[in-house]
């Protein structure tokens, strides 16, 4: 795919939803019941008309099955990931770890994603199972879901704040981050990020352990 010319390379996030969504089997319809939005903004993503909140996004990751990298990233040419035995390293806990295969991410080329307002570009080069590290843009008035509709999901967050001004509700709490100014929180309490001001913002954010954290597997 040819990249943008802000050196990025956009990815068909329509395509690649709707081809999670009949590999399992689910009508239009019923994914779109399932996320509690309506069959056509579900289609319009799809076809590339429409571009999802980061709520909605996340609502469509964790209703298809799939991961955020399953959707944005390519499969990988040739066998899967080397295992390494974490083990050797001193100190470290018995286990396996895939092997990192290219470890340098140039800013040409970072897979992008864009969604209402709000842009996401990856900053790893290959899938990695246990962090999403993410360079992210809100543009003025952009948020990553509506005020009543609060986002919560598996892990643990870290933003650090480039340029702009981003507010961070989380619970009850809202934070109003500067450039330079950090934040973390437990991704599993309700939370929303806007920006209300009126220059874009840019932030590098990881999520921590989203895949692997069960205890959405007993939330409502």
């Amino acid at each position: 795919m040819a990249t943008s010319a802000t050196g990025t390379t956009p990815v068909r996030l329509g395509q690649a939803i709707r081809a999670a969504r009949e590999a399992r089997g689910l009508s239009l319809r019923e994914l779109a019941r399932r996320v509690s939005v309506s069959p056509s903004f579900v289609s319009q993503i799809e076809l590339g008309k429409a571009n999802p909140s980061v709520g909605t996004l996340y609502s469509l990751v964790s209703v298809l099955g799939t991961t955020l990298d399953d959707l944005i990233g390519e499969p990988p040419a040739g066998p899967g990931p080397e295992l390494v035995d974490a083990s050797v390293a001193e100190g470290a806990s018995p286990g396996t770890w895939p092997r990192v295969g290219v470890p340098v991410q140039p800013a040409e080329g970072r897979k992008r994603v864009e969604m209402s307002g709000v842009v996401w570009e990856r900053l790893t080069a290959d899938h990695d199972p246990y962090v999403d590290f993410l360079h992210v843009e809100y543009a003025p008035g952009s948020s990553s879901c509506a005020p009543e509709q609060m986002m919560r999901h598996g892990g643990r967050e870290y933003g650090h704040l480039l340029h702009g001004r981003l507010d961070v509700q989380v619970g009850f709490e809202t934070h109003s981050l500067g450039p330079g100014d950090s934040i973390n929180f437990d991704s599993m309490t309700p939370h929303r990020l806007s920006n209300p001001y009126d220059e874009p913002c840019t932030a590098v954010w990881f999520v921590l352990s989203r895949r692997d954290d069960d205890r959405m597997s007993g939330a409502e």
